[in-house]
């Protein structure tokens, strides 16, 4: 029986030594198993693929194109940078069974990949699978979740016990789980699809810069017939955020509002985009009065409810005038 193949996908953005930390984890992991490796650099221009290039021949990755380092002409974002790397495809011109996407700040532990593939393998009906994702300092990482709501906006907003309590079947943050389990959606950190996914949905959508594309990706997948897969034993350390600097925003950028904005239009329609964004306000609204209350200040971005309400409204604008 034909052993199946796997088609692992690095993805960089001015984050070479990084990337290559997580090259050398996933070249580990790849090791027994059928396919090939390729990074992917989404148009750095800081000499990062010149330096990932170097790097590759000197450790003698390249023999056999057993890793290939690629230059995508544009940076166009995760979804399609890891587009740009599944056109690639195998090193020999062949189509993948899976393709395994890992972030570059990411390190796969050495059966992570073999244990994804092994849960697809045995259960045709699941076709996407994401690992247990951890610090590097052991802390684990929220990875596992349900699909974004009006009530799971206004929940992750508010930040209150009471409501939280109230509204448990909308928390989109799942509690780590303690063994597999089937999700609405995984984080992109770590995760492997079966190429029948894409064949059936087709790829990541290009219109989400970073943020949602993996979320809009399995959300297309379940309508489709294909579950996801939490599986805690094939682990995986994460830095965060390495790339978007996430953890340090002071003003949430324009592509994580542009992302959820397409989202929520592409999978609840206009009606639900503004619900989500009125509940979101209410979270908001309702979080600052508790802290008020209790003498405190708010922290995290700033200016967050006034950029959320501004971008909703230039939304509809645009929606308004594309329909003329």
């Amino acid at each position: 029986m034909r052993s199946p193949s796997i088609l692992t996908i690095v993805l960089n953005y001015r984050t070479p030594d990084l990337t290559l930390r997580a090259l050398e984890g996933a070249v580990r992991a790849m090791e027994g198993l059928a396919g090939g490796i390729v990074v992917v650099d989404n148009a750095s221009g800081d000499g990062s693929l010149e330096r990932i290039a170097r790097a590759v021949a000197a450790a003698g990755w390249d023999r056999d194109a057993r890793v290939r380092v690629h230059a995508s002409p544009r940076n166009g974002g995760f979804g399609a940078g890891m587009n740009e790397g599944i056109r690639q495809g195998l090193p020999d011109g062949g189509r993948p069974d899976y393709v395994y996407l890992l972030n570059s700040d990411a390190c796969p532990a050495p059966d992570a990949i073999r244990i994804l593939v092994e849960r697809l393998e045995a259960d045709p009906r699941v076709g996407l699978a994401g690992s247990y994702v951890h610090g590097f300092d052991g802390v684990p990482h929220a990875t596992a979740f349900r699909f974004p709501s009006a009530l799971g906006e206004l929940e992750a907003a508010a930040c209150l016990g009471p409501l939280t309590r109230l509204l448990a079947d909308r928390v989109v943050a799942l509690p780590i789980p303690e063994s597999d389990r089937e999700v609405d959606w995984v984080a992109g950190a770590s995760l492997l699809v079966r190429r029948e996914v894409f064949d059936t949905v087709g790829a990541f959508d290009e219109g989400y810069f970073l943020y949602f594309e993996e979320t809009d990706l399995c959300l297309r997948a379940r309508r489709a017939g294909f579950s996801t897969l939490y599986v805690r034993e094939s682990r995986v350390a994460h830095e965060g955020s390495a790339s978007t600097g996430m953890k340090g925003w002071t003003r949430v950028p324009s592509y994580w509002l542009d992302s959820r904005r397409r989202y929520f239009l592409a999978h609840h329609g206009r009606a639900g985009f503004v619900a989500a964004t009125l509940a979101r306000l209410l979270g908001i609204g309702l979080h600052r009065a508790r802290l008020a209350l209790a003498g405190r200040t708010a922290t995290g971005p700033r200016r967050l409810a006034l950029d959320l309400a501004a971008h909703a409204v230039r939304g509809a604008r645009i929606t308004s005038r594309s329909e003329r």
